[in-house]
């Protein structure tokens, strides 16, 4: 890998200057270097949009958290380009690699001493009678949601184009297995191992507790229709794309592409489970 693309949090000094250290750090050792033309700093390389990343770069370098990751990896849905996190957040399920840790662990990466785990996506239309109003992509969730009013919204859910139920609930999680220990586990959701090929349904505060979290084919194509809403309720992708829905509106969500992201060959997901979620116990094997 030669091509390496950066970026960073928004308006963080932190990691804008982490990625200028980087910046010069890759471009000693013979990388081509493109940095987000966003980043507020003296960047050694090319400045680059952040749209035209996923067709320049063979490798791209996220210093941030989860939500920084989750913007970068939107816009490489359906790009093989892996997408390395360094984790400048709180809890970094996403961008694992500690910031202590950046210069050996890209350099580990540069000498091909990695391994990708490929995260797929999903594509939420909005519709209106029969005019689209939006049409988006989310890494982790798609969410439908009252908005900013205190009443629940009512609203049904058809798989196949058979119908599962009629819900009154705060709203419904629909996530991919990356999402899956996001807001989905706050809802009540399971735990998803990257390699199991399903999307989660979690009710948000149903009205009707026997309304439990179901796993659903990932290739099936899952339609909401918002059927009674007190105000406008909203649809959000990965909780920063924002959609205002009126009752009768009608969302269509299936599968997008997929996202690479890059990790070191000795870590896995049972490590990061236990050490995110602070699970108890340790290897018996150590």
């Amino acid at each position: 890998m030669k091509k390496i693309g950066i970026t960073t949090k928004p308006n963080d000094e932190r990691a804008e200057a982490l990625a200028a250290e980087l910046c010069d750090w890759l471009t000693e050792r013979g990388c081509d270097v493109f940095h987000d033309e966003s980043i507020a700093c003296s960047c050694s390389g090319h400045a680059t949009s952040l749209e035209q990343m996923p067709d320049l770069v063979e490798l791209m370098v996220v210093l941030g958290g989860d939500g920084t990751l989750l913007t970068v990896g939107r816009r490489f849905i359906a790009h093989d380009t892996p997408i390395m996190g360094i984790n400048l957040g709180r809890l970094g399920f996403l961008t694992d690699t500690p910031i202590g840790s950046m210069f050996d662990v890209v350099a580990e990466v540069l000498d091909g001493n990695s391994k990708t785990r490929r995260h797929f996506g999903l594509k939420a239309e909005t519709w209106r009678n029969d005019e689209m109003l939006s049409c988006g992509l989310a890494m982790n969730d798609v969410v439908l949601q009252r908005n900013d009013h205190p009443r629940m919204i009512e609203f049904e859910m058809s798989v196949r184009d058979q119908f599962v139920f009629r819900l009154r609930a705060d709203g419904l999680v629909l996530a991919t297995p990356a999402g899956s220990t996001a807001y989905a586990l706050s809802a009540g959701g399971p735990i998803v191992h990257p390699e199991v090929d399903a999307i989660t349904v979690a009710p948000i505060c149903p009205h009707i507790l026997s309304n439990r979290p179901i796993v659903v084919p990932a290739d099936d194509t899952i339609e909401l229709t918002l059927l009674d809403s007190p105000n406008m309720a909203a649809l959000n992708l990965d909780g920063q794309v924002h959609t205002e829905l009126q009752s009768g509106d009608r969302i269509c969500v299936e599968k997008a592409g997929y996202i690479t992201l890059v990790y070191l060959p000795d870590r896995h997901y049972y490590d990061t489970l236990r050490s995110k979620l602070h699970w108890a116990g340790h290897d018996s094997s150590t």
